[in-house]
């Protein structure tokens, strides 16, 4: 059970940290290089990154916004050695005040993670995000991410 009960907060951990803007406790709980599979949400292909691209690349959308909430449940952990798959539900609240329509955008579905045991702590290796719904003003990803540039350039 101790593995498991690890294995579940390192993924909880990797909402609870990006939510508070914790980047470089979230990029500990990645290997240096992570296959990232978001086409369900943005389409293309599945893509290696190293841990703290995959960060900068959270930062420049998620910094901009006024708020996030990620939350997960229904965990599902299938142990192998000092390897490990958990599969969880999400759903992700984003808020940013606008004026051209709603603060929220929600989407929930499945995170799967794929960890690996590492100097006696687990570290997510593969993360993959299956959008199940959504509902809201998705275009507040593309005002959040020109807030955070602009932020970025003060």
């Amino acid at each position: 059970m101790d593995d498991r009960y690890a294995i579940i907060e390192t993924c909880d951990r990797m909402g609870w940290h990006t939510d508070r803007h914790e980047w470089d406790k979230a990029t500990a709980l990645f290997t240096p290089k992570v296959l990232l599979d978001y086409t369900s949400l943005l389409g293309g292909e599945p893509v290696t990154l190293a841990a703290t691209e995959l960060i900068d690349s959270w930062v420049a959308v998620l910094g901009g916004y006024d708020a996030s909430q990620h939350l997960m449940t229904n965990h599902l952990v299938i142990l192998d050695g000092d390897t490990a798959e958990c599969t969880a539900s999400f759903q992700a609240t984003h808020r940013l005040e606008n004026p051209l329509g709603s603060p929220l955008w929600r989407i929930g579905g499945t995170y799967r993670f794929h960890l690996v045991r590492s100097g006696g702590s687990w570290r997510i290796d593969e993360l993959a995000m299956s959008i199940l719904w959504a509902e809201g003003n998705k275009n507040i990803a593309d005002i959040a991410a020109e807030r955070q540039r602009a932020k970025a350039e003060n």
